[in-house]
């Protein structure tokens, strides 16, 4: 299964899974890098019916490559913008509820720690329970090249992070390829159902 194919099919078991309903979220993957060019899926498309039709090719600067009249997800600079950073093969953008509403509950923290849970292991190059793994969160906005260059600022100060929330908007990962990135999507979104179910049965004063 090619690179392409795998994206049209991680979108549509995201989207059976509760991570990305309806038009919600999107999900790249680095074909070159000399230059940089970077497949994604279109915007406002049903990731439940997603098909390689769907997925098409940006440069460096976010514009499409092919097909020429396809429209790019407006989020597309922030997918460049991991990938340049840290040198991602593939990012991944969910949009479950837990990602949504912690997003929206610990924004007043700028974020929040993940600690003890034997899944965090599996998050690339930790290998014990004890990790404590920082959840970054980014107030959203409209204005994709502002959010960008946040996302930049925040990764370059964090770039231990596995992943990061966009207030209201859900979570953003990566791996250095799809697979990776997709068992990243999988620890984090347990990791996060668990925080929020648990803070749910905490009683409030």
């Amino acid at each position: 299964m090619d690179q392409l194919e795998r994206l049209a099919e991680l979108a549509r078991d995201f989207h059976r899974r509760g991570w990305a309903l309806g038009t919600s979220g999107n999900f790249s993957a680095v074909m070159d890098r000399a230059p940089l060019r970077v497949a994604i899926t279109a915007s406002s498309v049903d990731k439940s019916r997603l098909s390689l039709d769907d997925i098409l090719e940006v440069g460096v600067d976010g514009k499409v490559l092919r097909p020429a009249q396809a429209k790019p997800s407006a989020e597309t600079l922030l997918h460049i913008v991991i990938v340049q950073t840290l040198g991602a093969g593939a990012v991944l953008h969910t949009h479950s509820v837990w990602s949504t509403i912690l997003s929206d509950y610990h924004i007043g923290h700028g974020g929040f720690f993940i600690e003890g849970y034997e899944m965090l292991k599996g998050l690339e190059g930790i290998k014990t329970h004890e990790h404590r793994e920082w959840v970054p969160i980014l107030e959203n906005s409209q204005d994709m090249e502002a959010l960008a260059a946040e996302a930049r600022r925040m990764i370059e100060e964090n770039p231990e992070i596995h992943g990061f929330l966009i207030r209201r908007h859900g979570m953003y990962t990566w791996g250095r390829d799809l697979p990776e990135a997709a068992r990243h999507v999988e620890i984090l979104e347990f990791l996060l159902e668990s925080i929020g179910r648990r803070q749910m049965m905490e009683p409030q004063y």
